[in-house]
């Protein structure tokens, strides 16, 4: 049997499909049929996984039992499609035939009459010919030669034809067999119940056997994976696969045009999807599915270069999900981050000291207030800082300000080894800090502004969802949805301090399946940023000028007045300080919206502290993977502070806001 089969495989190896060309031929399979009283047995078995079959767009034929395409134009109607020229054989007009019938010999070999039907001019044409000669060729094709065809030129034009016979010619089956288009249309009803099922509408090869596509008829009730209800109505049913052997179907009426089927519980099922998603949808997640798998081979490559190979070993074992959680852990792997940080542990950071850049910012860039500055001194407002309150909430109220808010401090229970309360505690810590801070508006953003103001939520990725609900919960805080965006906080692995072959660090790992990871910390904002382009350019569309980048418990009292300054000098940075300098981690900070520009183009001048310690991971020893639980510091862990990038302007460019308390 001669075959010309195209067989793909989809890049999700999750999720395997099956392309079958139009013009595969398919394996001969006998079935009983009452009509003659011909029995014959099957020997096929169901793939166990799910077929996506495309149907072809012009034929809708193959041949279960012969292979021979049948066209379904009505300008073709009465003929039988048996091969396909694709091309030049030789100088003496011979052309080369790609069969799609089960008889080459016949078709190819015998002189005789043909018919060629032919693209001509956007038109369809059938023209008869006589077949002189034909002979099999290596590569399942055929070289054959036509009557008054003499020269190459000739036989050129003659490519992309399909040869045609005529229906009535077609060979008379042998006992048992039967013609593949005449299976399709017929109804098909169980045996037991003799309740309809469906209509045969097209039937395919999966290499093992053949398989009816069955379109379910309306009185058919299917549920899906999801516990709801799938109906068929009509022609727009559910298709479902019902594999063509004597055990699944035992009998074939071609007098009454039914067949019945004996289906195992749950065939019916497997195949019908899972959910009630559209077409686009569907291709919209398989078009995300293939772009995810292009960034995991991307990411990959990238460890392979900085010599983590044994990141991958987790594939290699776990189920499904544990695979998946995998691949999208390497995929949010910061590889050129990673590498910046890991330079650090051969060349100290020479960043400025803190304390030596804000004693260098002009007096004149620089405001001292108490925490309550209504009952310092006299108990009045200082003029200046009452001009600069006013001008700050006016740039507010007129949209000119976005609000990061970050939350880390719901990292310090990370070291629980119980994933689940680490997740829950997390999460209910990340809404409480948010529920507490959005309901008092004397320590954030007064309700009658929030619709203005864009609003940025940093966290763990698992609080993100949390975050999402509560806003929703509480209609957006009086905030514009529109305007508030929900990204997850910056991490990278940590590594072991002892040093592999080539200076290498070995990342660490959780369990097989997850890579050990930590927030690198504020200045991980910037590298957010740099990698959000596009929001930079919503928030630039949308007016805004200046963006606070500040600590969800931090006091905000006097943003306002850090805002005014900051505008007032024209200032690129502008610096609250709260319990003064002795964490750099307690941060209120105002960026010019062109200076955060200009510092996400230097993402490489980012610089690290690596943190020494003790973390308990696992390790694959041979073929066994074994927790390793330190007794001394064994890793590194990096951090980054948003101040970092200071020493990026002038101090004359730089703000002070000093509310420290003073005793």
């Amino acid at each position: 049997m001669q075959s010309s089969s195209i067989l793909c495989c989809s890049s999700n190896s999750l999720s395997p499909s099956l392309y079958i060309s139009p013009s595969q031929a398919v394996t001969r399979f006998p079935v009983k049929q009452i009509n003659s009283g011909r029995n014959c047995s099957f020997s096929s078995k169901l793939p166990s996984t799910s077929l996506h079959i495309h149907s072809p767009s012009r034929f809708i034929i193959h041949s279960s039992a012969t292979q021979e395409l049948v066209e379904t134009t009505s300008s073709a109607s009465g003929f039988v499609e048996t091969g396909y020229i694709f091309g030049v054989h030789g100088f003496q007009g011979e052309v080369r035939v790609k069969p799609s019938t089960d008889f080459p010999d016949l078709r190819f070999s015998k002189p005789g009459t043909r018919w060629l039907k032919q693209q001509v001019s956007g038109t369809e044409t059938i023209k008869e010919i006589d077949l002189v000669e034909g002979r099999g060729h290596p590569g399942q094709s055929w070289i054959v030669k036509f009557n008054d065809i003499n020269t190459a030129e000739q036989a050129q034009k003659l490519v992309g034809s399909t040869i045609l016979v005529t229906d009535e010619d077609r060979p008379v089956l042998e006992e048992g067999e039967f013609y593949t288009h005449d299976l399709i249309g017929m109804t098909v009803i169980l045996e037991e119940s003799r309740e309809p099922v469906g209509t045969v509408v097209n039937v395919f090869n999966s290499g093992a056997s053949d398989l009816l596509q069955v379109k379910l008829s309306s009185s058919r009730i299917i549920p899906n994976q999801i516990g709801k209800s799938k109906i068929g109505e009509g022609d727009s049913g559910p298709l479902v696969w019902v594999p063509f052997v004597e055990a699944i179907v035992p009998i074939v009426d071609m007098e009454k045009r039914e067949m019945l089927i004996t289906p195992p519980k749950g065939l019916l099922e497997l195949n019908v999807r899972s959910d009630d998603r559209s077409k686009k949808e569907r291709r919209e997640l398989e078009w995300k599915e293939k772009k995810f798998q292009r960034r995991l081979i991307a990411a990959k490559k990238k460890l392979c270069e900085m010599e983590q190979q044994h990141v991958f070993h987790g594939f290699r074992y776990g189920e499904k999900d544990q695979t998946s959680l995998l691949a999208n852990q390497i995929v949010t792997v910061n590889s050129k981050l990673l590498q910046q940080a890991l330079q650090s542990l051969q060349i100290p950071s020479t960043r400025s000291n803190l304390l030596d850049i804000l004693s260098a910012v002009p007096r004149s860039n620089h405001l001292k207030v108490s925490d309550n500055p209504s009952s310092a001194g006299s108990g009045k407002l200082s003029d200046p800082y009452c001009k600069l309150q006013r001008e700050g909430r006016l740039l507010t109220s007129n949209g000119k300000v976005a609000i990061v808010l970050v939350l880390e401090e719901i990292e310090k229970i990370e070291n629980i080894s119980d994933t689940n309360l680490v997740n829950s505690e997390g999460n209910e810590n990340a809404c409480l800090h948010v529920n507490a801070l959005l309901d008092d508006d004397m320590r954030f953003v007064k309700i009658e502004d929030r619709t203005t103001v864009p609003l940025v939520l940093v966290s763990s990725a698992g609080s993100v969802s949390s975050l999402q609900e509560l806003f929703i919960d509480h209609d957006y805080f009086a905030f514009d949805p529109e305007k508030v965006w929900f990204l997850e906080e910056e991490k990278l692995p940590l590594v072991s301090s002892a040093v592999r072959e080539h200076g290498k660090h070995k990342i660490l790992m959780k369990s097989p399946w997850e890579i050990l990871e930590r927030p690198i910390g504020s200045g991980g904002v910037i590298s957010l940023f740099s990698s959000q382009e596009s929001l930079l350019d919503q928030l630039s569309d949308m007016g805004v000028e200046y963006i606070e980048v500040c600590k969800v418990n931090q006091k905000r009292e006097n943003g306002h007045a850090l805002l005014g300054l900051v505008d007032s000098r024209k200032a690129n940075v502008g610096i609250h300080l709260v319990n003064g300098i002795s964490s750099q981690e307690d941060f209120d900070v105002i960026f010019s919206m062109s200076f955060l520009r200009k510092l996400t183009k230097q993402i490489n001048k980012l610089q690290f502290e690596a943190v020494l310690g003790c973390n308990s991971h696992v390790e694959k020893v041979e073929k066994d993977w074994v927790d390793v639980i330190p007794t001394a510091p064994n890793s590194y862990e990096f951090r980054s502070s948003i101040y970092c990038f200071l020493d990026a302007t002038p101090v004359n460019k730089v703000c002070v806001l000093d509310s420290s308390s003073t005793d």
